[in-house]
């Protein structure tokens, strides 16, 4: 089967996007695994269907896969991608991306620049979800060993624990990533962030993401780091969050409690995959 698809990426997050509005697209999980595969297939941080909506408000839906095969709620970088692709296709300055954590409102800020409205956060222990009642501004001690042990959770469409350090230089995410992302207090894994208070609007981040492993940014993850440093006390509502791949600009507002990113999505290349087995 050959597939044509369009690399892109958000602060180098990348994606392989495969354009099903038209003609349905049936993968299994060998032939995602072997389309994220960098050195078997073209190689992505995650894959992603675009797809008919299926709310008619919507102007298309997203389907994400992680390089496990694991299937997504939500991506930011990618739903950057996505949305810049549309639009620009269409000759559009907004557009709506369904995704399995419900429809995300888009808009064109400028040539390379796309806001997205990621809704609200979930902020209960089961909305996340946890194992346990445990208040998720303070996960407690015992999480993990050593001194990291006290992440704030949420849910932005996927789970995430966030990790206050000093020094984000020195934290080993490649050791500490998978230890929290399956740690048995979330039933569903977790995305991670490590991040480094800077300044009241700037924060410092790296990540681990849940079925794919250290990238170079995460949106979700950005959107989940703001919520949980102003739930402690430790920034304004509107904060630079630096990424290894660039920085991304959160809002969360006030008013309706919705997060609002903004950054840059960019194009790569186009293909196609000659054989998928």
């Amino acid at each position: 089967m050959k597939l044509s698809f369009i690399k892109m990426h958000g602060l180098g997050n990348d994606f392989v996007i495969i354009d099903a509005t038209e003609r349905p697209v049936s993968l299994n999980e060998t032939q995602r695994r072997q389309i994220a595969d960098r050195r078997y297939g073209a190689g992505c941080d995650q894959l992603i269907v675009m797809e008919p909506p299926k709310d008619k408000s919507a102007d298309l839906f997203m389907r994400i896969y992680n390089p496990d095969s694991s299937e997504a709620g939500a991506c930011g970088n990618g739903t950057r991608c996505v949305a810049h692709l549309w639009m620009s296709r269409n000759k559009k300055k907004s557009c709506i991306v369904q995704t399995m954590a419900g429809l995300l409102q888009c808009r064109m800020m400028d040539r390379d620049m796309v806001q997205v409205d990621m809704g609200a956060p979930r902020l209960g222990w089961k909305d996340i979800p946890l194992m346990e009642e445990r208040d998720t501004l303070h996960l407690g001690v015992g999480l993990m060993n050593g001194p990291l042990n006290d992440p704030v959770a949420v849910n932005v469409g996927n789970p995430h624990a966030v990790f206050f350090v000093d020094d984000v230089r020195t934290v080993d995410v490649k050791t500490l990533g998978p230890q929290v992302e399956n740690n048995v207090l979330f039933p569903q894994r977790t995305n991670v962030e490590f991040a480094q208070v800077m300044a009241p609007d700037k924060i410092r981040v790296r990540v681990w993401e849940r079925g794919t492993g250290v990238t170079e940014a995460c949106g979700s993850g950005a959107c989940a780091t703001i919520v949980a440093a102003v739930r402690r006390g430790l920034t304004g509502r509107k904060a630079e969050i630096v990424l290894d791949g660039g920085s991304l600009f959160l809002e969360w507002r006030q008013n309706d409690d919705h997060i609002l990113m903004t950054g840059p999505a960019a194009y790569v290349f186009e293909g196609s995959i000659s054989e998928v087995a």
